[in-house]
C-alpha cells in the first residue's frame, strides 16, 4: 500500500477511544516514525460530513487502508461505540 500525504484513507478497525469505526474515511496528514523503532504511525484529520475538522488522531500505519473504487461513502452520527 502506497500512502500519500493528504489522501483520504479508511480506518481498518474501530477506534472507540475516538468514537471512530472501521470504514470511516479520514485524511492522512503526516507519517511519523515510532519513537522506539516500532511500526510507523499516521496522523489523521477527521472531518464531519460538512467538512469541519472534528479530531486529529495518531494511529499505527496498519490501522488505515487505501480507498477502493468498489466502495461507497456513507454517513453516520458520531456516537459512543460500545
Amino acid at each position: 500500500m502506497t500512502l500519500e500525504l493528504y489522501q483520504d484513507v479508511a480506518l481498518s478497525h474501530d477506534l472507540p477511544e475516538h468514537q471512530l469505526k472501521a470504514g470511516d474515511v479520514v485524511t492522512l496528514v503526516d507519517l511519523v516514525p515510532h519513537p522506539t523503532g516500532g511500526e510507523k504511525g499516521c496522523i489523521l484529520e477527521v472531518f464531519n460530513a460538512v467538512g469541519e475538522t472534528i479530531d486529529v488522531v495518531t494511529v499505527p500505519i496498519s490501522a488505515v487502508e487505501s480507498l477502493r473504487a468498489d466502495e461507497i461513502l456513507t454517513v453516520r452520527s458520531r456516537v459512543q461505540i460500545n
